[in-house]
Parts: C-alpha cells; structure tokens; sequence
C-alpha cells in the first residue's frame, strides 16, 4: 500500500509511508519500499491510511435479528475490517451467529451477548416487556461457553424496551458477567430511560471497562420527557463520576441516538467518546443521519476533535475493550493486515444528527478501500481469492 498519509494512533505514527503485507500479516512499514518487492500494489498516494476501522456498536446479524446486516457488505461503506454485534443475538440464537455468520464472514466479528434469551429477532417487539426473558444463568453459561468470541452483555434500558422494569435486566446482565467466570463487560443502551433519576441509577452501577452506548442520545422517553445523561442543559454529576472511574462512553450513532445539543454539553463538561461507533442496521444505514461510521468520525470532527483522535476512537481504543485478536487496531509489523484507505475531503459540509440538528463542518472522510488481511475488498480481484 504505498504512498498513502499514515495515520496510527497506537504508534503515534503520522507521516508518509509504504506498509507491506505478506501472508495476511503487515511486514514491514517503511518510507519507501521499493516497487519490485511487492506482486501487487495499490496506490495510496493523497489519501489516508489508517488500521482498519473497528466498529465497537453495529448490528452483523443478517437473518437471525430482525435489523441485521452482513458485515461484509458493510465494508465498502465503512472500511470496517472488526464488527462487533450489539445484542444481536441472545442465549438461544447465539450458535447460529457463530457458526453460520461469523464463520463465513471475512470481516471479524466479536458479540456482546443480549440478556433477553431471544436477543432482537423479535425486533420491533421489545424483547424486556417481559421480563422471563432475561435469564441469568442462561446467559452466563454462555459467556463461559465463548470467551474467545464473547465480549459480555447487552442490555437496552429505554423505558420502550423494559416497560416498568427499572433496573431489574441490568442487575441480571452484571450478575450474569459477574459468575460466568471471567471479566465480561456490559455494553448498556440509554435513550429514552423511563425516568430522570433512572438514568443516575444506570448510570451509578456501572463498573469501570463497562460500555456506555448511545451515550450522546436526545431520544425521548414515551411521555417525551429528556431523560438522558444531559438534563434540562446539565451534564448530569453520576454521568462525570461514572466516566472518572473508567466507564467507556460509546457514540452508537444509530437513527435515533446521537443528538449534537447533547453532545456539545456532554463533551465538554468532561464526558468525551472513549469510542465512535456506527449502530448501523437495515433501519439507521437508510437514516438521514448517515450512521456511516467514516461519517460519525467526521462529524466528531466538526465538533472540534481531530482527526488523530477520531481515528483513535474507531481503532485502537475499541481494540483495547475487544482485548481478542493480538494486534488489532494497530499498523505495527506482525498485526493482521488490516487497513482503511480514506479520502479526506476538505470543504464545507453539513452533518444532521438524529432529532434533525444540523452543524456544518469541513471535513468529511469518505471511504476508498478495506483490505482485511492482506486482501483487499472489490477490484483488484484475487486469484484465488485467498491472502497470497
């Protein structure tokens, strides 16, 4: 891959330079490796490259949770070579995504297993209305079944999803990480929480490495009261506290939870994104949000972050949290040849969040190409199509 502007956050690595992959593995990255070394090249020159993208929050489910897209497919739009599938699957479909789906997919792919047994195929049915479907030791025999896949466990809080439940599925989710004996995190879904001091309560029994998601929503609760982490224009003090002792706050995009009037208190009042995540499915990919996640980075851009930290966020953050694969989210010789060539177009833009606020920006990040190990997605073809 020559020429490109490498940018990699797990090096502090910015400049010009070459990366050569062979067997699937980065080899050398190098100022200049010289043309006759390589039997393909593809060239980079005036673009960004970067690990490729981790998307800590999307749904990869396809045909076993009702909103699933093939991860594959995805990487062309993302240049995403991990995915990691948000609650897709519970305790009772949970194989089927493991061997079916994630077998034969080229992107990797990790999971957060729901705690409702029958995870979102029944979407958009809430599957914690009834509250049964939440089994502790279910869920916990298979986190201690999967711990080389398995990240730990989702749970949606949003008053929509658990009724009058209040804090009943995220204590049975932490229990369920607690003894399935090793340290499984929780990722939590917020947005529209029943109640504001609900959202304190969540909020205060998160432990630190647990994944807050959906951490910049405005989504209402089904009275439409502003139940979140930002209330009446105020950060909420057990959101700063649980961010100081380590909890992970997660973008989650989606198409209806990122809101910027939340992000633009949150941010500042200490509350940044550890992490940039799509929540991209078949519903959010068609939302005028664009959950894209390129396209999140860029607006967290027009925010005023920078490029190096938006890219820190999708790679070697999130990579640190899956803790899987040695050396993802990195350029380093010996990591897997994964990497995301990007178009950095510069000029004025507008970016929309999910409740119709707008914000111009400058900056857009458009995808180009994804090579995931060593083989890159479209033309040029392989022959065989296998790494070489």
């Amino acid at each position: 891959i020559k020429g490109g502007d490498v940018l990699d956050p797990s090096q502090s690595l910015r400049g010009k330079r070459d990366i050569g992959i062979r067997w699937g593995v980065v080899e050398a990255i190098e100022n200049d490796i010289p043309a006759a070394r390589a039997l393909k090249t593809i060239d980079a020159a005036g673009k960004l490259v970067t690990p490729g993208l981790i998307d800590l929050h999307s749904h990869v489910y396809p045909y076993g949770s009702a909103i699933g897209i093939p991860a594959d497919e995805l990487a062309q739009f993302q240049c995403t070579t991990t995915l990691v599938s948000a609650g897709d699957a519970g305790v009772n479909n949970l194989g089927a995504l493991r061997r079916y789906i994630v077998a034969q997919s080229r992107a990797r792919i990790y999971a957060f297993l729901h705690i409702a047994n029958n995870g979102l195929s029944g979407f958009p049915v809430a599957e914690l209305y009834n509250i049964d479907y939440a089994q502790v030791d279910a869920c916990a025999m298979a986190l201690a079944e999967n711990p080389d896949f398995l990240l730990g466990v989702k749970v949606r809080m949003s008053e929509n999803v658990i009724a009058k439940h209040g804090l009943e599925p995220l204590k049975r989710a932490i229990k369920a990480c607690e003894i399935c004996g090793w340290p499984a995190r929780m990722m939590v879904h917020i947005g529209g929480v029943e109640t504001k001091e609900l959202m304190s309560d969540i909020l205060n029994l998160l432990r630190p490495g647990d994944v807050l998601t959906h951490a910049y929503s405005g989504a209402p609760n089904i009275a439409g009261a502003f139940t979140n982490i930002v209330q009446d224009g105020r950060l909420l003090p057990a959101a700063l506290a649980a961010k100081q002792r380590g909890v992970m706050f997660d973008v989650g995009h989606g198409g209806g939870s990122f809101d910027f009037t939340v992000a633009e208190v949150a941010v500042p009042g200490g509350c940044a994104a550890d992490t940039i995540s799509s929540d991209i499915h078949v519903f959010s990919g068609n939302s005028p949000g664009m959950p894209y996640l390129p396209n999140v980075m860029s607006k967290f851009i027009a925010m005023g972050s920078s490029l190096e930290q938006v890219v820190a966020a999708a790679t070697v953050t999130p990579a640190k949290i899956i803790n899987r694969a040695p050396k993802i989210g990195t350029l380093q010789v010996g990591a897997p040849g994964d990497v995301a060539i990007m178009e950095v177009v510069e000029g004025p833009t507008t970016f929309v969040d999910t409740r119709n606020n707008k914000r111009d920006g400058k900056v857009l990040l458009k995808p180009v190409q994804t090579v995931i190990n060593g083989v890159p997605f479209g033309r040029p073809y392989q022959a065989p199509f296998a790494v070489r």
